[in-house]
């Protein structure tokens, strides 16, 4: 359980204010995929009181921004099987909110929490610690994210800075 006061959620639901996607306060059912937060159309409803970590309101805004731009309309809750696109599913979402905690400065133990990733927080740590970055291809072929050959011939900086954090 959280308050609306918690540093990282306060700084992480001002991030994506400032990028776009909106958020607000609601009291949410214990219902939600992610306790404490649900995606409705292109936003998200936050509920403090029942959240585990602030990081998975990263997570979820991930989702959102990895879904191409005329798609994010139709994001409600549980994320419905026919909304995945090519380069826009888990694995995208959770290399976007990696990108996003590093952008933000939050330690990679707020952002992978052992309640997290259906007890897949250590590995997912472990190999972004390393490196390896599962779903960095995605956002790259999404437009999202240069590779190292891109922003060493383009001049720019690669994953896990991205290019732009909204899929157009």
């Amino acid at each position: 359980m959280l308050d609306a006061n918690d540093y990282w959620l306060t700084t992480s639901i001002n991030f994506l204010r400032e990028i776009g996607i909106p958020v607000r306060f609601e009291t949410l059912s214990d219902a939600e995929f992610l306790p404490g937060v649900r995606i409705v159309g292109a936003g998200l409803w936050v509920d403090p009181a029942s959240m585990m970590a602030a990081s998975d309101v990263l997570h979820e805004a991930g989702h959102i921004a990895v879904t191409p731009s005329a798609q994010r309309e139709l994001l409600a809750g549980m994320l419905a099987p026919e909304l995945h696109f090519q380069w826009g599913g888990e694995v995208e979402a959770i290399a976007w909110s990696f990108a996003a905690a590093v952008h933000l400065g939050m330690p990679m133990n707020e952002l992978f929490h052992p309640l997290g990733y259906r007890g897949n927080a250590s590995g997912l740590a472990l190999n972004f610690s390393l490196g390896v970055y599962p779903g960095a291809h995605g956002l790259n072929c999404a437009g999202m994210a240069l590779s190292p050959q891109q922003a060493a011939a383009q001049g720019g900086r690669a994953y896990p800075a991205l290019s732009r954090w909204l899929r157009d």
